[in-house]
């Protein structure tokens, strides 16, 4: 019975979802999920106003669907297919939706309403993002007085503020207020997100040796990554370098802007091991069912004919046998041994 009502409340939450961003209702038949033709349909709708919107990540070339409703027999596994990677590239939170068997998870109750959701929110904010940016073109004040712009932490800070809804601070506010209201408005926000969404993945306290020896480690992470870009950058620069004709200049010309903005140093930091949550250790097999859907292509299926053998197996070489010859050019016999001494007469 609370499950009734519960999915009774989030269907009536999610209809008014839609119906303030311009969408109809929840089609009555949500309930079947990725079989029903209108929940598809519903579906599409939201996530080509987000690809307008810029909201992905991956460019689409012009007129290309995001997700693809049909009517074919194979209509609702596409769906499926393209909808698995149009969550990850959305980073949802819900490990249901984005996990292998995504037709079983929507079939289960309220699975379609918890989609329906996600993309409504991820829509709503889109919306606002767009609407700052016309609103307000002209670049950001500095947090505060003596701040220079640009640097890591306003840009973080500016960022967390933009995301909880909060206005920026007056200059010469103190760092101990803006943190109490960060943390008011964060304990505000708390309970209306999935139970255990933001579990870290440090669950340990950090004393003085502890917070040393995670200095340490990450200092020696940073000069380790440090040497492998550098290596790795070395190394294109030799191979557009090494590129003659038309086809090297064409190369230049599109590396070359990617490759200035390209440093050794890594902006990885301990702060980042701090905010990280426990599903980014959530490890997938390449292989699996839910990647291999993404991945796979009909060159898979190609099989690659005889090669030449290269050799470099020599546990499967003979030893070579030893040439003899003579011991002395001249012929003569060779002594071995201690030399006699001669007697004294």
């Amino acid at each position: 019975m609370e499950g009734v009502k519960a999915e009774a409340r989030e269907g009536a939450a999610v209809a008014q979802d839609l119906l303030a961003l311009g969408y109809g209702g929840v089609p009555g038949t949500a309930s079947r999920g990725a079989s029903c033709p209108d929940f598809r349909a519903l579906c599409v709708r939201l996530a080509a106003e987000l690809a307008t919107l810029g909201a992905l990540e991956q460019q689409r070339e012009a007129g290309a669907e995001v997700l693809s409703a049909g009517d074919g027999l194979y209509a609702e596994e596409d769906f499926l297919r393209q909808l698995g990677r149009l969550l990850r590239e959305l980073h949802c939170p819900d490990r249901a939706l984005c996990g292998g068997d995504g037709a079983a998870a929507l079939r289960e109750p309220g699975a379609g309403l918890r989609l329906l959701r996600f993309l409504c929110s991820e829509l709503q904010a889109t919306r606002l993002l767009r609407l700052r940016s016309l609103l307000d073109p002209s670049p950001r004040p500095p947090l505060g007085e003596g701040v220079v712009e640009g640097a890591g932490m306003v840009q973080e800070l500016g960022l967390t503020l933009q995301a909880l809804g909060l206005p920026r601070p007056a200059p010469g506010t103190p760092a101990s207020q803006l943190l109490q209201e960060l943390h008011a408005k964060i304990s505000e926000l708390q309970p209306s997100l999935p139970p255990g969404s933001l579990q870290p993945l440090l669950s340990y306290s950090l004393d003085a040796p502890r917070w040393e020896a995670l200095e340490s480690l990450s200092q020696s992470l940073r000069d380790q990554y440090r040497c492998r870009r550098y290596l790795l950058l070395k190394r294109l620069d030799l191979t557009t370098s090494l590129s003659t004709g038309a086809q090297g200049e064409a190369m230049r010309a599109v590396l070359i802007p990617i490759r200035e903005v390209l440093t050794p140093e890594s902006d990885i930091s301990i702060a980042h091991v701090l905010a990280a949550r426990a599903d980014l250790s959530r490890l997938i097999p390449a292989t699996s069912m839910a990647v291999r859907r993404g991945t796979c292509c009909a060159i898979n299926k190609v099989l690659m004919g005889n090669v030449p053998d290269r050799g470099g197996r020599p546990n499967e070489l003979e030893p070579p046998m030893p040439t003899w010859r003579s011991r002395r050019e001249d012929g003569g016999p060779q002594c071995w041994g201690r030399k006699k001494k001669k007697k004294k007469k």
